[in-house]
């Protein structure tokens, strides 16, 4: 398998007037590609600043981080945005959509920045949407959707891409049981089709659908596990 994300000896510190606090403290890990990890992590265990770090959000104080044989540790801003655009789709607990905006205008977004002509754009987010059961609400707007379908949305934007890798911070953050469980299964479906995913969750339900769990804890990796028998699909549900 061909490595994605390497990380070594990552530190991340922040500055809070005279004092500092240290998010992550030394933090190496290796991610393959075609691989589905979860981070999980008490409040300050500084999951959410290595998925910032991993999505080239954030920058660390320390360390390297090569991402598809690419250091990005000291690249510039503008660097670090033309990498967010080819090479990560988000997806966040909020669904960051814009409200006035049709789904496909919202799944096109992205392709915006990548220079994508008009046709072109309206094309790739209709098959974007279309994998994700929305092929027939391309025209509606975010408010017409349930919070489900609106998660659907943001999943297709993060794909329209074809990135390399899939951020996912607390997916399901927002979402009754059920609807989680079908956004999961959705995930469950992209995995299988070859895509990468990262996500970052506080639940262990919800953990337990990615194939590899690393727990943080005070900046440091505390445990990093095959997980032999993850949650797959309606089967699973089917016998709860």
């Amino acid at each position: 398998m061909k490595k994605i994300i390497e990380t070594k000896d990552i530190q991340k510190i922040y500055k809070m007037g005279a004092e500092e606090v240290k998010a992550l403290k030394s933090v190496s890990i290796d991610i393959q590609k075609g691989e589905y990890v979860a981070f999980m992590g008490p409040s300050g265990s500084g999951k959410s600043t290595l998925m910032n770090i991993i999505g080239c959000l954030d920058t660390p104080t320390a360390g390297t981080y090569i991402l598809n044989n690419k250091d990005v540790s000291d690249m510039s801003e503008n660097e670090l945005a033309e990498i967010r655009n080819k090479e990560i789709g988000f997806v966040f607990q909020t669904f960051n959509l814009l409200p006035r905006a049709s789904c496909l205008e919202n799944v096109a977004l992205p392709l915006i920045y990548a220079g994508f002509g008009k046709t072109e754009r309206e094309e790739m987010a209709f098959n974007a949407l279309d994998s994700v059961g929305l092929g027939d609400r391309v025209h509606h707007r975010p408010n017409e959707l349930s919070g489900g379908q609106r998660q659907r949305v943001a999943i297709a934007r993060a794909l329209v891409n074809n990135p390399s890798i899939i951020l996912a911070d607390e997916p399901t953050g927002n979402l009754d049981t059920k609807t989680s469980y079908d956004i999961m299964e959705l995930f469950h479906e992209l995995h299988q089709k070859g895509n990468t995913i990262i996500m970052v969750t506080h639940e262990d339900d919800i953990a337990h659908y990615a194939h590899r769990i690393v727990r943080l804890r005070d900046g440091l990796v505390e445990t990093d596990t095959i997980n032999a028998n993850p949650t797959r699909g309606r089967a699973a549900l089917a016998t709860e």
